[in-house]
């Protein structure tokens, strides 16, 4: 039986040569309360050129983690770096270098996508057009399309396209490929890879397990608001999987293994 209270980090265990700055993010001991659920202690890193998943089941804690990464919320205590430097000492000039997508977004139905991005790059004073046509053509995105004229996975390639066309170095999507069909989630994580070989980190949330053994370099998996492992993916299936098992069936054999445990603990 696992012990989901015993976080296994690979970041702690690897040895780090002087001098190297491999963390694009660096989140520290991480807490929040609610009447009816709580963080506990989060920590983990992202390295720099990494897809990174974050699985966890519905409730997990994914979508708090990642507000209060972006100080959407406001966590009781932790300290959350990006590229560095403090969070809440350098908001502003961080969120610049941040691509930030909550599953799509419901933009004006009826206008177009050039009138959309005519208004959106005025609030960044490091737009790149030279960039914005780059993506606009490696999504495949036609300008004169309204918003209520494209797919759902249409809208999560202009969520992107427009976190790209200010030269993010780091995506944070919370739930990306949540209420796509098979195919589009298929693309999605075919180009998190290419935006890889950008030099873009990607940084996901998921309660999609299979997305995450398509594309993920590195596992985060959080259960009950604690993360119970943060390593590399191959890392992660040498230490939890029994033979034969896909990353998906270990993780939902050790959130069987987790509701057993904590229904055992209700009748004591």
């Amino acid at each position: 039986m696992v012990d989901l209270c015993a976080t296994y980090d690979y970041n702690i265990h690897r040895n780090k040569k002087a001098g190297e700055n491999m963390n694009v993010v660096q989140v520290k001991n991480l807490n929040k309360s609610y009447p009816s659920f709580n963080l506990r202690d989060v920590s983990f890193r992202i390295e720099e050129g990494r897809i990174v998943g974050f699985a966890g089941r519905n409730g997990a804690g994914k979508t708090t983690v990642i507000k209060s990464m972006l100080n959407l919320i406001h966590p009781d205590s932790g300290e959350i770096v990006f590229f560095g430097k403090n969070l809440k000492e350098n908001e502003t000039e961080i969120k610049k270098l941040i691509g930030y997508s909550a599953g799509t977004v419901n933009w004006y139905p009826r206008k177009k996508l050039k009138d959309i991005i005519s208004v959106v790059r005025k609030c960044y004073d490091n737009w790149d057009e030279k960039a914005y046509s780059k993506y606009l053509d490696f999504f495949g995105l036609d300008e004169n399309k309204t918003a209520q004229e494209m797919s759902e996975g249409m809208k999560v390639k202009c969520n992107l396209l427009t976190a790209l066309s200010h030269n993010a170095k780091l995506l944070i999507l919370d739930e990306p490929t949540s209420g796509l069909d098979p195919f589009s989630r298929d693309e999605l994580t075919a180009l998190f890879k290419e935006l890889k070989n950008d030099g873009v980190s990607v940084f996901f949330s998921t309660h999609i397990i299979s997305d995450v053994e398509k594309c993920a370099d590195d596992i985060i998996y959080i259960s009950q608001g604690k993360i119970v492992a943060s390593l590399p993916k191959a890392e992660f299936v040498s230490r939890f999987s029994e033979e034969g098992e896909s990353i998906e069936e270990t993780i939902l054999r050790m959130e069987r293994s987790n509701e057993n445990a904590r229904n055992i603990n209700k009748r004591v």
